[in-house]
Order: structure tokens, then sequence, then C-alpha cells
């Protein structure tokens, strides 16, 4: 745990604060950065990789997470907050950074929300926009994903307890992305690199590489940014 004293200037109520994120997740070498710019606002911080281990405490952050959280555990802090890269309720679900590279997009909406019992569906407190120019690859949509989500976080942190009553309830028809897996790596030899350009762009070259089937062989391909 890190942290600072309690009390302090301007009358800020210093929190304990707990990050959770998957073990393996790719945002976790950023989360340095976010834990000094916690830090230096003087709250409590607990670092977790289950959601089982989260404590009794004031708020708790969920990125690069894609686990379940019960309702039980979100009771354990009076906020839990999330960062989703869409325009919730646009774009619910899995992936949503990847899906609207896929479509082209490189104006892409990215939200800080409360986590509720239903996915993607509370109040949203922050709102931003991520610019593209579309030659970026996965490193370096991660790069300004992980940047911007910091952003947001500290950001209703030094804002804080004076956002909460200004998030508005998601209104629409919510959209839904589905689960990503290493199939959706799989380019089509018969078209262009042009033309899969965008999937080239969000694929990991070791966890899901691309790939393309061919004369019943597998072949694997990796890109990099010179």
């Amino acid at each position: 745990m890190w942290g600072g004293e309690s009390g302090g200037s301007n009358g800020r109520n210093f929190m304990d604060i707990t990050i959770l994120t998957d073990e393996t997740s790719w945002i976790n070498k950023y989360l340095p950065q976010l834990v000094r710019g916690i830090s230096s606002l003087g709250h409590n911080i607990s670092l977790a990789n289950k959601a089982s281990e989260i404590t009794e405490g004031d708020l708790a952050f969920f990125l690069g997470c894609g686990q379940l959280v019960t309702p039980l555990t979100l009771k354990l802090n009076r906020h839990n907050l999330v960062v989703h890269e869409s325009d919730l309720p646009n774009g619910r679900g899995w992936s949503p950074l990847t899906w609207q590279v896929l479509e082209g997009i490189n104006e892409v909406p990215i939200v800080l929300f409360e986590a509720g019992e239903n996915v993607d569906s509370g109040i949203v407190y922050l709102k931003d926009k991520m610019s593209f120019t579309g030659y970026e690859l996965i490193d370096d949509l991660r790069k300004v994903q992980a940047e911007t989500s910091i952003r947001m976080c500290l950001e209703f942190l030094e804002r804080y307890p004076k956002i909460v009553p200004e998030g508005q309830a998601q209104h629409g028809e919510p959209t839904y992305y589905a689960r990503r897996t290493p199939k959706n790596s799989r380019l089509d030899p018969d078209r262009t690199i042009r033309e899969q350009f965008n999937l080239l762009r969000v694929v990991d070259n070791e966890r899901y590489p691309a790939y393309f089937e061919l004369n019943g062989k597998i072949y694997i391909l990796r890109i990099e940014l010179e």
C-alpha cells in the first residue's frame, strides 16, 4: 500500500483506493504513473489482481479488468469506477477500442463511469475523446488509451466529491461488442494488406498475432512500425 497522511489543505479528505487489474493486462506497465498521481494527492493505494483481493475502502478503479465483480464486492467501496472506450450506452462490452479501429474510426470516445450490477450501465462522470491518425499499431493505441485513462482517473479524484452529482445516467438503446479471441486475428490471404491494415494495427505480436491459412498450413505474421 502506498499513501499519504490523513487530512490536508483545502479540506480534502484522503481516501483508501484500490486499483484492480488483471494480472496479465497490458495496462499494468502504466500503473506506476497512476500510482504516483494518486499518491501526490495524498490518498492510500492498494493494487489487486483478483476481485477477491478488494478490501473495504472508499473507491476502487477497475482498469484492464475482464473479471466479473459481484454486487457484494461492489458494496465494499462507495464508488467503483471503470474507464471504457466508447460513448456509452453505445459500444458496451469487450474491446471497444479495437472494434472501433477496425471500423475505421479515428476519433474514439472514452468515458469514466460508475460500475453497476449490469455490464457498462452505470452513471457517467467524465467524457473525453482519443484522436488517432490511422498509422498507430497496438502499442501506440494502448499508450494513448492508458494516458487518457490515467488522466480521467486523476481528474475524478481532483474534483471529488463535487463531481458526483454531475454524473449523467446513460440514455438510449445500448449496443454491444463481442469478446475477441485469437481467431479474430485471422487474415484473408486473398485480400490486400491495405484492405486488412486496420486488423494488423490491433493484433498483438505475442498474445494474438496475425495469421493466415494457406494450402493447409498456418502462417504467423508479426508487424512493427519502423
